[in-house]
């Protein structure tokens, strides 16, 4: 399969890139500038130059390829204006994308996130939000999802809080760079609450299996770690890193602050029976030993 693929230089997308790759796939990639194309040529992928913005060299990647995935975010998250904004830049993104193969039962997978349930770890059947911080997010992947009756095998692989890889990545990884700057390895609240984490080599292997062979319509869990303490991330991070580990206000870690502070367990049991999906790769905790002051 020739597929194209959004953000593919990305702690996850360049992991997918390698995936798809191995597997014996072809793979067209976005490059934003000179040392992604670079990175993504030296991975063996041809390279579509472009921003995410650029919904028309978008359209030309997807009618060329026989199936997408959709990784790139912006990378402000300075403040929730900057995070609204690279929220808005993905819906149109994927608007567009889902919109060029209509009609030609070929696949694209999406990213979202794991959603929150009351009391317990969510599963595949909980639906994302669709209000708040991020609801916007979750409107348009229900969008591209709904593009099922249209023609279009679309699925969404819900990635944790933290995806990560040699001890970087993800919500762990925001963690650490803000311990970095204060001085203070902290965490909000009590620390109880718990976020799942995955390797992203093992993402990677579950877009492939979505790209491959999901039914379209369809929401699977990327989730290895179903719920690690944030003080227990907190404590490796600022073990790792020799700095003191406190609880700090959510104000702490700007527009995330308050997603920090939830408790998000989350299950892929039902994505791992379905699509024999097996994560290999160490834990979020085992992984964070990799850090460097």
């Amino acid at each position: 399969m020739h597929v194209f693929v959004t953000g593919g230089t990305g702690t996850i997308g360049s992991a997918v890139v390698s995936e798809l790759l191995g597997a014996g796939h072809t793979v067209l990639a976005l490059a934003r500038s000179a040392g992604s194309e670079r990175a993504l040529k030296e991975a063996g992928a041809e390279v579509l130059r472009g921003e995410l913005a650029d919904l028309d060299v978008l359209r030309a990647g997807a009618e060329r390829a026989d199936g997408v995935i959709s990784l790139a975010f912006g990378r402000d998250y300075s403040s929730q204006e900057a995070l609204a904004a690279g929220i808005a830049e993905e819906s149109a993104a994927l608007k567009t994308l889902g919109e060029a193969l209509i009609g030609g039962d070929r696949p694209i997978v999406t990213v979202s996130g794991t959603p929150w349930a009351p009391g317990r770890a969510s599963t595949e059947a909980d639906p994302v939000p669709t209000d708040g911080p991020v609801g916007q997010r979750g409107r348009s992947v229900n969008a591209l999802l709904a593009l099922a009756s249209r023609g279009v095998c679309a699925t969404s692989v819900r990635m944790p809080r933290t995806v990560h890889n040699r001890g970087e990545g993800g919500f762990a990884g925001l963690l650490a760079a803000a311990a970095r700057r204060s001085g203070i390895a902290g965490y909000p609240g009590d620390g109880t609450q718990r976020w799942p984490a995955v390797h992203a080599l093992d993402a990677a292997v579950l877009f492939r299996l979505a790209l491959e062979s999901a039914p379209a319509g369809t929401a699977w869990h990327a989730v290895a770690d179903e719920g690690d303490a944030v003080r227990d991330i907190a404590e490796v991070v600022g073990r790792r890193l020799g700095l003191p580990v406190e609880t700090v206000p959510e104000e702490t870690f700007g527009p995330f602050g308050p997603i920090f502070a939830m408790d998000q367990p989350a299950s892929s049991a039902h994505t791992r029976e379905t699509l024999g999906w097996q994560p290999k790769h160490p834990s979020l905790l085992e992984d964070l030993e990799n850090l460097r002051p």
